[in-house]
């Protein structure tokens, strides 16, 4: 199985443009993820019909049974995320801040905290025309975005054990969810932009995929709003031994095609050209491996 993951250094890059295209020409049987949990909207260009949703459990968060607290507060002094407030004569947890450090349940002379299983957020499984998508959701303040990209792999792994190709919508930045989006593939697709703050989280994301040994291509989108930034990034491509495997320029009809629901690749028009062109040297490159 060879897995892909369409990944940038900063938001609004293209990537799940990028990503909705590549699942839609690449061929052969495949499946997607949109492991970007925070903000995951893959399904808004493939419009998938929906499957099944379950629940996904993250950390457990701490619990206290009022019938035996006694109010003594050394949980709320022991507490390093101020989760525990008092309500009347007992404490009780604020769920949201409660990072499941089990500290509380040391240190209370009662045994009256214990920890329990929480819903953080939901695991989605649908069919679209370019194949199979699984995508997750984190309720709003949760954290576990990391553990929930690897269950969301996994799932994909058990569903679809003999898939040859899996495409992953990666998360913007350098963090816990990109981390387990790229451990263990074999190709990034690095998107990224002629803008001062791309190139920077570039170099960053560049460093991360290094370390993990993993074969790297570089695709610029809109790369004729800078001509000066896109000449600094191919440097820093050929310095550093990336393939730059397209350039995308900059087409109002990206915005409409979005608009939409669509994939670019489904319009016309100098973007959607040059996509084509991309995933083409995408494809080429797959079969190598």
């Amino acid at each position: 199985m060879i897995q892909v993951a369409v990944v940038s250094g900063k938001g609004g890059t293209g990537k799940t443009v990028l990503t909705a295209s590549c699942g839609c020409l690449l061929p052969g049987e495949k499946v997607l993820i949109d492991a970007d949990v925070d903000a995951a909207n893959l399904a808004l260009l493939l419009d998938p019909h929906s499957l099944s949703t379950e629940a996904f459990r993250g950390m457990d968060v701490a619990v206290i049974n009022p019938d035996i607290c006694t109010g003594c507060g050394k949980c709320a002094q022991a507490c390093v995320f101020d989760a525990v407030i008092r309500v009347g004569d007992v404490c009780t947890i604020v769920p949201y801040r409660c990072e499941g450090c089990v500290t509380c349940t040391l240190v209370c002379p009662e045994g009256a905290i214990h920890m329990k299983s929480r819903i953080t957020g939901m695991i989605h499984y649908g069919t679209t025309r370019a194949g199979p998508l699984i995508y997750g959701s984190l309720i709003p303040g949760s954290g576990n975005s990391g553990l929930l990209v690897h269950r969301l792999r996994q799932e994909a792994g058990k569903r679809h054990p003999d898939s040859p190709l899996t495409i992953i919508d990666g998360p913007p930045g350098i963090g816990c969810p990109l981390i387990s989006t790229i451990t263990g593939i074999q190709i990034a697709v690095i998107v990224t932009e002629p803008s001062k703050s791309a190139q920077h989280d570039l170099l960053r994301l560049i460093t991360l995929c290094r370390s993990f040994k993993i074969r790297m291509f570089l695709v610029v989108n809109r790369f004729d709003i800078s001509s000066q930034i896109t000449d600094e990034l191919m440097v820093t491509a050929e310095e550093m031994n990336i393939s730059v495997i397209g350039k995308i320029p900059y087409d109002p009809e990206v915005v409409a095609a979005t608009r939409k629901g669509i994939p670019v690749i489904e319009t016309k028009g100098k973007a959607s050209e040059a996509m084509h062109k991309v995933i083409t040297r995408l494809t080429e490159e797959i079969k190598m491996f």
